[in-house]
């Protein structure tokens, strides 16, 4: 089976303001395709509102319908779709995720120090810019002195591998001031680091227990928190009477935004496979989604135990896909937020984002801010801790700045 590479991607913008685009990939298949399409529509800020896919185990079809930004970058899009697309030659057979066999080479990691003035928002907008030229922070650490002078360091990789080159540095460094305006830059560095430098900026592997108590409880306790930081009404069942070959897994849920890449993550690190499967949004933001499954034996679910493992981790991901905890440092107030982390050691984009942007909404200074992977409950998860600043600390409720964060995340803003 051959086809053209201009015809593995199709996109057909919408034609009216409001009306979804149709994004169309034909390629063959592999475990996990699903997971990684959807991180890149994330990635490029697109709300997935329906959603397609079929698949004789060898070659795939899926259709995504869109709902997009007039700042969508589509030839990029359409770029990055196609590189995540196994080759042709690879459809003699279908390939499943191991996480001992996948070996790319790790992209280079470089270090970005800008030093400059303080003001309100300054992390959000940097950010923001590092974001737009695809580079990818993989560790943030942020600190503010006395005199308002603002150090930040930022690990970074580059989607388009080419931070090595003078006019990809001097690219990011004319954006970053661009949008600096009174933040005067100080001093802009960008070199790459060793393996031995970025082991030693690793955040400690391990989270005080009580971080870890309150942020983590729900998987504790059948007793959730707050409904406003959890998704509701989540329903997950499964049935093998349908299908001779395919278990059938109904989902009924709340919408959010990443509710796609949260199933199809899951089911990637489950090692499942989906042969024919459909989403979409009804009146009311009441998503429900229908996804006939095989392992990667080839065969359907038939242990209980597995079905219940299975559908009892399903339905934890969509109550809550991102936990967001604010708890006291001393005399400090800090905010955490854990992304779960796939076992490709990827991770749901943009989180860092969502946070700065909620907390320049609510007009909140951050005074430092880390970014780490630890591990917890066996499972590794990227932990982002914002110490709030002091003044902003004391003016707003905890609860508040919880609720405006899990917003931003779950796009319900």
């Amino acid at each position: 089976m051959g086809i053209l590479h201009d015809d593995v991607v199709i996109i057909r913008q919408a034609e009216k303001e409001g009306d979804p685009s149709v994004i169309t990939v034909n390629c063959p298949d592999k475990t996990g395709l699903g997971c990684d399409l959807c991180r890149i529509l994330l990635f490029f800020g697109l709300n997935i509102v329906r959603g397609d896919v079929s698949t004789d185990g060898k070659w795939c079809y899926i259709v995504f319908w869109v709902v997009c930004k007039p700042t969508t970058r589509w030839e990029l899009l359409k770029k990055r779709l196609v590189g995540a697309c196994p080759s042709c030659s690879s459809a003699s057979g279908i390939s499943y995720y191991r996480s001992e066999l996948q070996s790319p080479s790790p992209p280079d990691v470089f270090l970005l120090k800008l030093c400059c003035y303080d003001r309100k928002g300054l992390l959000h907008d940097v950010t923001e810019v590092l974001c737009s030229l695809e580079l990818n922070i993989k560790k943030v650490k942020v600190s503010t002195t006395p005199d308002g002078t603002v150090m930040d360091l930022f690990f970074i990789t580059d989607t388009r591998e080419l931070l090595h080159t003078k006019n990809r540095q001097e690219e990011i460094h004319k954006a970053l001031e661009d949008v600096m305006q009174d933040a005067i830059i100080i001093s802009f560095n960008l070199e790459k680091v060793g393996p031995e430098i970025t082991a030693c900026s690793q955040a400690s592997p391990f989270l005080p227990p009580a971080i870890t108590e309150d942020i983590f409880n729900i998987e504790a306790s059948n007793d959730l928190p707050s409904v406003s930081l959890t998704s509701n009404n989540v329903c997950v069942t499964m049935d093998n009477s349908l299908s001779p070959a395919h278990t059938l897994v109904q989902i009924i849920c709340q919408d959010h935004k990443a509710l796609l890449y949260d199933i199809m993550r899951t089911l990637k690190d489950y090692n499942i496979q989906i042969s024919y499967g459909r989403f979409y949004i009804k009146q009311g933001k009441k998503c429900e989604i229908d996804l006939f499954i095989i392992q990667s034996d080839g065969k359907k679910i038939v242990d209980p135990s597995k079905q219940s493992a299975l559908s009892s981790r399903l339905k934890m991901e969509l109550l809550q896909p991102l936990r967001v905890a604010v708890v006291s440092r001393g005399p400090d107030t800090e905010l955490l937020v854990a992304n779960p982390v796939e076992l490709s050691s990827k991770g749901r984009p943009l989180v860092f984002y969502d946070i700065t942007l909620a907390l320049k909404m609510l007009n909140t200074c951050i005074f430092s801010a880390e970014i780490g992977r630890h591990m917890i409950g066996g499972r590794e998860w990227e932990v982002y801790r914002v110490l709030l600043a002091e003044g902003a600390s004391l003016s707003i409720p905890r609860r508040k700045v919880e609720e405006e964060v899990w917003k931003r995340l779950m796009g319900w803003e």
